[in-house]
Formats: structure tokens, sequence, C-alpha cells
């Protein structure tokens, strides 16, 4: 797939989330490569939409503010675009278990809004899904490859299964051509740091940006593999550029796992400043945690041609970079956030 770029000059694409972490990323690509750039996002606060996410690129994307869960505007936004890139989702395991409602309402509802969508009035857009390797649950062997069973510990995990599956159903029934990818720990700029409720590896960086104490739970050797978000981008390129992954769930995952303990160990020494402290497990946390954890990227790598490119010490440093850069944007104010 060595032209995989090349299919995107001129190309008419919507992400849904494209104000969000990966979308906000992945259309600093597609607007790089001369894209047609659609970006629809609700701005729920605490999300991690935010404006500022495509600063210097406002004047080459248009924005459309909206709800995916709404079936009128949906039906209208999709109807011209050629490849949908559909990363809106709640991504929070304790959110989804403490609102289980809204998790469904977005995880799973919205998705059949976009594919109904899709299917009444645009049956030949191409749709690539983000999915996460949280559907998987606790391992039962390592590295985890797409054989293994689906079987998620918490809330958010069966609905994102579900959100995937139904791509898949659209895909083999009713031809709205679209497939998955079953992301492990993204990172980089343009995360949400202002809590710590969409996963561990951007608050880490947000405490090691500020020279604070790092918690890490049990005795920090649980394993997990980390993909920069510029890769992740290039795998949603891929996806989106080719039928060869149509029907398919495929994971991508770092170029090789990591202890909790080492990940602190080197994000403080990339930072020159923070602390680590090994700390007992919160009972709430320990029930839907899946131990170690890492992916085999071997079908998709196949597939696409894929590989992660960017090393895990080179994305820290270029990450805390960002923020420093910009830290009242994903910050503010806010000395003392909400810990949950």
């Amino acid at each position: 797939m060595s032209d995989y770029r090349a299919f995107y000059p001129g190309r008419r694409v919507m992400i849904t989330g494209g104000l969000g972490f990966i979308g906000s990323n992945l259309a600093r690509h597609l607007v790089g490569l001369g894209a047609d750039v659609l970006l629809v996002d609700s701005l729920i606060p605490d999300y991690g939409g935010n404006l500022f996410n495509i600063h210097g690129i406002e004047s080459r994307v248009r924005v459309n503010v909206a709800d995916v869960r709404q079936a009128t505007t949906m039906n209208c936004l999709v109807r011209d675009r050629e490849v949908i890139f559909n990363l809106a989702g709640q991504v929070s395991h304790i959110d989804s278990m403490r609102d289980p409602g809204t998790d469904l309402d977005i995880n799973c509802r919205s998705q059949l809004t976009l594919l109904e969508a899709c299917r009444r009035h645009n049956p030949g857009a191409k749709v690539v899904y983000a999915s996460t390797r949280q559907i998987y649950g606790r391992p039962e062997r390592l590295p985890v490859d797409e054989t293994h069973l689906v079987r998620p510990t918490d809330i958010n995990g069966i609905n994102k299964a579900a959100g995937e599956q139904y791509h898949l159903v659209y895909n083999n029934v009713f031809g709205v051509r679209a497939c998955s990818l079953r992301l492990t720990n993204v990172y980089g700029p343009r995360q949400l740091i202002r809590h710590n409720r969409q996963g561990f590896i951007g608050w880490f960086i947000r405490l090691a940006l500020e020279g604070g104490e790092i918690e890490i739970f049990g005795d920090g050797s649980q394993l997990r593999d980390f993909v920069h978000v510029d890769d992740a981008a290039d795998a949603f390129l891929r996806a989106g550029a080719t039928d060869a992954v149509n029907g398919e769930a495929l994971n991508v995952g770092g170029l090789e796992p990591i202890a909790h303990k080492d990940l602190v160990t080197l994000l403080i020494e990339v930072a020159g400043g923070g602390s680590m402290r090994l700390v007992p497990w919160p009972p709430e946390k320990k029930k839907i945690d899946i131990g170690s954890f890492f992916s085999d990227s071997t079908r998709f790598t196949t597939a696409t041609g894929w590989r992660p490119a960017v090393s895990l010490r080179d994305g820290l440093s270029t990450t805390l970079e960002f923020y420093r850069a910009h830290r009242d944007q994903y910050i503010g104010g806010d000395e003392a956030p909400p810990v949950s």
C-alpha cells in the first residue's frame, strides 16, 4: 500500500469525534494530504473535544457541532462523504460503570444511527470504526491476536464490542463497506489530560509535566503496549484507502510491551521531573482491570503494510513539549482537578 496517501487528495472525508484527540490528529494528516475534511463533534464537556485541537488548520476544515445520535443530522452529513472515520464515542471505563445508560447511548445507539444513515443515504461510503483492546477483557495468552475471545470486563467494553459488530454486520449484510481497528493505548498531543477518567497514560503525562507524584496500582509489573497518535492516524489512513480490510476487526498495537513502573521511570526521565509511588488497587478499579495486555498486529500489518514508527521515548518527548507550549488550552486554571 505504498500509494495509500495518494488516495486522499480531494477525497471527501468525515471524522466523527473530529475535535477529539485521535480525530483532530487524523484531521491534520488528511489536511496535509489535500483531503476535503468535515469534522463532526458534539463537544460534550469532559469527553475530549477541544476547538484548540484544530488550531492552525481551522480554515482548511469544516466543523459541524452535532451529536451523532441525531438521525436527521447524520442523514444529511453522510450524504456526500466518501470515507467516514467513526471515532465518536465514550471512552471512560469508570464513567461507563457509573452511568451505563449514557455509554450505551453513545457507543451503541449512535453507531446504529450513523450506519443507518449510510445504508439509507450513502451506501457507497467506506466506514472505519475506532474500537479498543478493552473488548478482549483479561487475556488468556499474550500477545493477544484476533482469534482471542471477546469477553469485556466492563460496560464500556461490552458497548464498544457491540458497536464494532454493528459495523461488521452492515458490511456483511447491507454492503456498507466497514472495518474496525482495535486500538491499544494511544497517547500523544491533544489528548485530554484535564482529568484521569479517560486512560492512565494522559494522566501520567500531566503529572510528570507538573512534577507530581504518579501512583501505580499494584506492583507495577503489569504490561501494556502504546501507540503514538501519529501511528494511529496512519493506521486509519491505510484502512480507509483499501477494501482489503472490509468486514474485518484488526488489532493496532505498539512496538513492544513495557511494564507500568518502567513506563513511569522513562516518563520521569524524559520529563525531568515527577516521582513514582506504588499503591494498593482501589476495589472498583481492580474489579475491571485486565492485567497485562499487549497485542499482535500481524494481520493488520500484512493487509496494509502498517507498522508503528514512533518510539515510546520520542513520542513522550514530543508530547511533553506540546503540553508545555499549550498547557492553558488543556488544563487552564484548574490546579486541582477532580480525581476519581
